[in-house]
């Protein structure tokens, strides 16, 4: 291995040529905005970036390329391939040739002068770019020479190391208002930007041509496991690019393709990884990535997918909509690797489906996975596979084992938090009203994954009543028992209105009456009775009116955390609730 140096203009000409290419197996993009800005600025500062990997190319590409981001289409022979460094050069690229649709890099025309602390700002500043619904990118003055140069900028594209000097001097002569001497001034300040920028030097490790891919390979992961780690994925992606010949990248693009709706809960990335690990009979954490057999990847990729995609299916039949309603993302490569092992006849799949219902409520409900979930989720992986494929006992899976994972009490079910944090019983419960149907208790829509978007989380008994009137806590208020998701029209009609005023609203306008009302009400699980209360305000001394409040509260949470709880044990017993239930008491 070889160390050269390279000036950003050498390094901008091998781009723009061809001559340099990235090996398919190179992740995509990862920098934010920010690191793309502070990298300009340090190289302006005259501070080091760090070094790359380059392997040079003799006759025959050892690996399948491709261009980085913006760069033309090549016009000459690949010569080297790029296998550490292309976050930087593909940032540096992008942002000196403004390729970047929602923003646009500017530098200040002006050195930024150090704080009272010492600390010097960057000269590169950001804004943000947008589509307005005429069709023109906003905001519009980042296009006008005249109104950037007011605010002292200029475009970071005038900088790029390449002949860009006629655009700049256009540029210059049309802010400078014909006066000669300050397009000069101008331009030059910006041409020794540009000259810091071409003589910038990125220095090179070289791995010589002939070098075998494996090597190759091994160096580049080595690389990106001390310095600056790479995704598990991205390292395993190498590898089985030298395993397989195939794009790892690609087969991920087809899978979210293939399960649009997988985006909502999770990366294809992770769970493709995650299920093949159980698969293996593996731990599904990073430790089991490295030790996957890549060959056996390649093999079952069509029924990881498959197995992906059904899993996203029973959720969708759950209830479950995305990430942030998700009790617990543990239960998805689950499924996933259950798949393969799931009957498909009749009733057979049936009762297995039941199984699995039960399994995924349980997990919901229970503190199953609450700890040490990787190595919990593989116990029960195993036990139910066993289950499916050669009928061992269903109660031998861990979580099924109710001594050790009971369903939380009523009491439990009251004190649980609020569910837009990530807390597992908490999201249980909110992810039973939308089993249910979670009408809007307005507009009547029951909730599907687009609606989602437009719902908020609603203080069935209003916050400001229960802070102002009941003197109570933020923890008191803010429980999952006391919430439902309702669109944000209903939640800003209803705001601070005592429960019994904002039903009565709600009837009043109905055409069909309170039925409907209450109908609306039990697709959340949430008791018309109990929630019907108010007549605070009427109530003359304060001591009144908060004993009166919290009364009211205490029992609506209550009477509603038994209606949870009767849910909870049909759908952990397996049944498909609401349509398939048991009566059980709700005041049990």
């Amino acid at each position: 291995m070889q160390a050269r140096d390279r000036d950003l203009e050498t390094w901008f000409n091998r781009i723009r040529s061809g001559q340099l290419r990235l090996p398919r197996f190179q992740r995509f993009e990862a920098w934010d905005y920010e690191s793309v800005a502070s990298i300009v600025d340090s190289i302006l500062s005259g501070l080091p970036i760090g070094s790359t990997l380059i392997l040079e190319i003799g006759d025959k590409e050892p690996f399948i390329t491709r261009s980085i981001v913006g760069a033309p289409a090549p016009s000459e022979r690949c010569t080297e391939h790029l296998l550490d460094g292309q976050q930087r050069l593909t940032a540096l690229w992008r942002s000196l040739h403004d390729l970047y649709a929602d923003v646009t890099f500017f530098v200040q025309l002006d050195e930024p002068q150090p704080s009272e602390e010492g600390q010097v700002p960057s000269r590169i500043v950001r804004v943000r770019r947008w589509l307005g619904k005429d069709g023109r990118r906003l905001p519009l003055w980042a296009d006008n020479a005249a109104e950037v140069y007011a605010r002292r900028l200029a475009p970071v594209s005038f900088l790029q190391p390449s002949d860009i000097s006629a655009q700049r001097q256009e540029w210059c002569d049309n802010v400078a208002k014909g006066d000669l001497g300050v397009s000069r001034t101008i331009e030059s300040g910006l041409r020794d930007l540009q000259e810091r920028i071409k003589r910038f030097n990125l220095p090179m490790l070289i791995l010589e041509a002939g070098t075998k891919p494996a090597t190759a390979l091994d160096v580049f992961v080595k690389m990106n496991t001390s310095a600056v780690p790479l995704d598990p994925f991205d390292i395993i992606v190498a590898q089985f690019e030298a395993r397989s010949g195939k794009s790892l990248h690609k087969l991920v693009t087809d899978l979210n393709e293939k399960c649009p709706a997988l985006r909502s809960y999770v990366s294809a990335e992770q769970i493709s990884l995650q299920t093949a690990a159980l698969r293996a009979n593996k731990l599904p954490g990073h430790a089991s990535f490295f030790q996957l057999e890549l060959g056996s990847l390649d093999d079952d990729w069509t029924e990881i997918t498959e197995g992906v995609k059904w899993a996203v299916q029973v959720l969708e039949e759950e209830g479950v909509l995305d990430e942030k309603r998700l009790p617990t993302i543990t239960v998805m490569p689950v499924l996933a690797a259950l798949h393969k092992y799931i009957p498909k006849k009749l009733d057979e799949h049936g009762n297995a489906r039941a199984v699995i219902r039960s399994y995924i409520w349980r997990s919901f409900a229970t503190s199953r996975y609450e700890n040490s979930s990787s190595t919990r989720s593989l116990q029960d992986f195993r036990a139910l596979r066993d289950h499916f494929e050669i009928g061992a006992a269903k109660e031998a899976v861990p979580v099924f084992i109710e001594l050790d994972y009971p369903l939380p009490t009523v009491d439990e079910l009251i004190d649980a938090g609020w569910p837009k944090r990530k807390e597992t019983l908490a999201r249980a419960i909110l992810a039973v009203s939308l089993k249910a149907g979670a009408s809007d208790i307005a507009d009547g829509n029951s909730v599907s994954r687009e609606r989602l978007s437009k719902r908020e989380y609603h203080h069935l008994f209003p916050d400001a009543l229960l802070r102002d009137d009941g003197q109570l806590a933020e923890k008191e208020r803010s429980r999952a028992i006391n919430c439902i998701l309702i669109t944000m029209s209903t939640n800003r009609n209803i705001s601070a209105k005592e429960p019994i005023q904002y039903l009565s609203e709600r009837i009043a306008r109905s055409n069909l009456g309170e039925s409907v009302i209450r109908d609306r009400l039990r697709s959340h699980v949430v008791p018309f009775e109990e929630l019907h209360v108010g007549g605070y305000a009427k109530l003359a001394s304060s001591e009144e009116r908060q004993r009166k409040v919290k009364a009211d509260y205490e029992a609506f949470l209550r009477a509603r955390a038994h209606m949870i709880r009767a849910a909870l044990d049909n759908l952990a017993a397996g049944r498909n609730w609401p349509n398939e239930a048991i009566a059980t008491s709700t005041h049990g």
